[in-house]
C-alpha cells in the first residue's frame, strides 16, 4: 500500500473482473467506501 501511495495518482479495487472503487489513493485506502474494499485493505495491512 506505501508503494501505491507513492507511485499513484488513482488506485482501482476490483473483484471478479469488476470495478468496486476507485480514486485518490490515500483517500481510497485511508477510507474506502464499499465493505468488499475493507476487507481487502484489512487483509493486506495485517
Amino acid at each position: 500500500m506505501t508503494f501505491a501511495r507513492e507511485v499513484a495518482d488513482k488506485v482501482v479495487f476490483m473483484d471478479k473482473g469488476v470495478i468496486v472503487e476507485m480514486g485518490e489513493p490515500n483517500e481510497m485506502i485511508n477510507n474506502p467506501q464499499h465493505e468488499r474494499t475493507k476487507e481487502f485493505l484489512a487483509r493486506v495491512s495485517r
